[in-house]
């Protein structure tokens, strides 16, 4: 009985086995079909990557970005040119005026009253030139016929120069009076936003006092590049600026000059690399950029940043080309 278990046992074994050797070719089968799918997603996943970073790569290097920019204007102090009591403030914080809108009014009375003296001791002296000139005339006449001694005509003749000259004196007063007169009216030069408001009825306000700071409608950016950026960029190049103020709307506006030196070049104190351990580091350079067309309603002010694009390469990238209809 044990040699009859020993081969039942040996042919079970051998059945498995032959079992085993059958279906393993097909277990393997079916093992390589995951693999081979994986392999092919990761290949396609790989060249889809290399091939849109190469997109990428292509487009970017035909554009020059930094967000180092900011709206620049020659914003200016408003201030007096002429002594007296604020009589009235036609605007308010922030409001736009108009080229030629007033912002100030001085008291006027004083220099209105300068303006009427001069104008009539200038009538005065004129009558008197016109007399002087008539006389003299007439001395002329009576010197032919030896009426009036030569030393009478001479004397009118001084007299008439000399009026003359207190007339040009008188003319020069009634300007110098009428322009301290329309200074007493301060006014926009130029469309722009009044900021910083001092200015109040009743304030005293000496000459050389400001009053307020004017905003001009023109502004432009100042972009900071590095210098490594620079190499392909001109002016007039097309600019594309994004607004963080206005992240919705993109303006279009072109390169109008580039600093012929870095920011710190002109600074209130530039370094001195002469002297000490000295460390390379990238400049930046300004960058002017002005917008060619502002969107109503849309109130730029300096300080407020910006992105600018510049397209310094007008060819076509791959990308740009692949996507053209």
């Amino acid at each position: 009985m044990p040699q009859v278990d020993a081969i039942t046992q040996t042919a079970t074994q051998g059945a498995a086995q032959n079992t085993a050797s059958a279906a393993s070719p097909e277990a393997a089968k079916r093992g390589l079909a995951p693999r081979l799918a994986g392999w092919g997603i990761g290949s396609a996943i790989a060249v889809f990557v290399i091939a849109a970073s190469l997109l990428y790569w292509d487009h970017s290097r035909h554009f020059e970005t930094t967000d180092d920019a900011f709206i620049s204007a020659r914003a200016f102090p408003v201030a007096t040119k002429v002594t007296g009591f604020i009589t009235e403030v036609p605007v308010t914080d922030n409001q736009h005026v108009k080229d030629g809108g007033e912002i100030v009014r001085i008291d006027d009375r004083d220099y209105r009253a300068v303006f009427n003296q001069a104008k009539a001791q200038l009538e005065r002296d004129r009558t008197a030139l016109a007399q002087a000139e008539k006389n003299y005339g007439r001395y002329l006449t009576l010197s032919k016929t030896n009426s009036i001694p030569q030393q009478q005509v001479d004397d009118q003749g001084f007299l008439v120069e000399q009026t003359k000259s207190v007339v040009a004196l008188d003319e020069a007063r009634v300007e110098a009076a009428q322009l301290d007169l329309a200074r007493t009216t301060i006014t926009a030069v130029g469309g722009g936003h009044v900021v910083s408001l001092s200015a109040a009825v009743g304030q005293f306000a000496p000459a050389g006092t400001a009053l307020a700071v004017f905003v001009p409608d023109e502004t432009w950016i100042v972009a900071n590049f590095k210098e490594t950026q620079l190499t392909l960029m001109q002016p007039g190049q097309e600019v594309t600026l994004a607004i963080d103020a206005y992240p919705t709307h993109l303006l279009r506006g072109r390169v109008d000059s580039i600093q012929p030196g870095s920011g710190t070049a002109f600074s209130l104190l530039p370094p001195q690399n002469a002297t000490g351990n000295y460390v390379k580091v990238v400049q930046r350079v300004p960058v002017k950029i002005v917008i060619d067309e502002l969107p109503p309603g849309m109130v730029l002010g300096p300080g407020m940043s910006v992105v600018p694009t510049v397209r310094v390469d007008t060819t076509r990238s791959l990308f740009e080309r692949l996507t053209a209809k």
